[in-house]
């Protein structure tokens, strides 16, 4: 949506960026009579910090499935307010956000009470221990038994990204960029047909074309552009 960033209090005269706090509400006083004093400019992202402390702090006094559910809800609530549009700038696919659609897509692979095997178990442990500070396992290390929901994930992953730049194309408009936009969707497509279960491999270079794409799209930098084809061109000779 576009929205007016600068905003003024009309009960105490306040002015704040509605970019920093993501509320129509006065900072100060709290009321939420205010009015935009400057141009409408596209914004989709809001303040969101992923904080797993809490279900770290959890884990020698809490059954896994537990600790899934109140990291998936973390994540949820995470996910759920990030965008990639700020104040009119495209942003990077970040690695914060990858792991915690990455975890959120595991926890509730979890929470279907299936009987997880040890590699899953500790897979989980691994992800919930750095996914907040954007660090996830390779895809070398995925599970056998978590290829469908990890591929679920980055496709998902990668959806989310493509709405923000399809949005953004729109006002910066470009027809390379768009074409490239266009064999992400297909490939992202095509894992979704598959219920997520190809190569983990393949969804994580979906994932750095996406990135890629939106490096290329904001910048205009043709190496992004080559290194996403690349990274696509991986994905069609497997």
């Amino acid at each position: 949506m576009k929205v007016r960033g600068e905003r003024e209090c009309q009960d105490c005269g306040t002015r704040w960026s509605y970019y920093e706090t993501g509320s129509i509400a006065c900072p100060e006083c709290g009321s939420v009579h205010s009015v935009g004093i400057d141009d409408r400019t596209r914004h989709t992202d809001s303040p969101a910090t992923l904080d797993l402390t809490p279900v770290r702090n959890r884990i020698d006094r809490a059954p896994l499935g537990e600790l899934a559910d109140r990291a998936a809800e973390a994540c949820r609530t995470y996910t759920r307010k990030r965008g990639f549009i700020d104040a009119g700038t495209l942003r990077p696919l970040d690695e914060t956000f990858v792991a915690a659609r990455e975890l959120q897509s595991l926890c509730d692979e979890i929470g279907r009470g299936l009987r997880i095997e040890d590699d899953v178990e500790r897979y989980f442990y691994e992800l919930l221990g750095g996914a907040d500070a954007g660090e996830r396992p390779t895809p070398e290390e995925v599970p056998s038994g978590l290829r469908s929901p990890y591929g679920l994930a980055m496709a998902a992953t990668v959806e989310d990204y493509q709405r923000d730049v399809r949005t953004y194309l729109d006002d910066h408009p470009d027809e390379q960029a768009r074409r490239l936009a266009g064999r992400i969707r297909d490939h992202r497509k095509r894992i979704e047909a598959l219920d997520g279960n190809v190569d983990p491999a393949d969804a994580n270079r979906l994932v750095r074309a996406a990135r890629d794409l939106g490096r290329f799209a904001s910048e205009g930098d043709e190496t992004a552009y080559v290194t996403a084809d690349n990274w696509l061109a991986g994905i069609e000779q497997e």
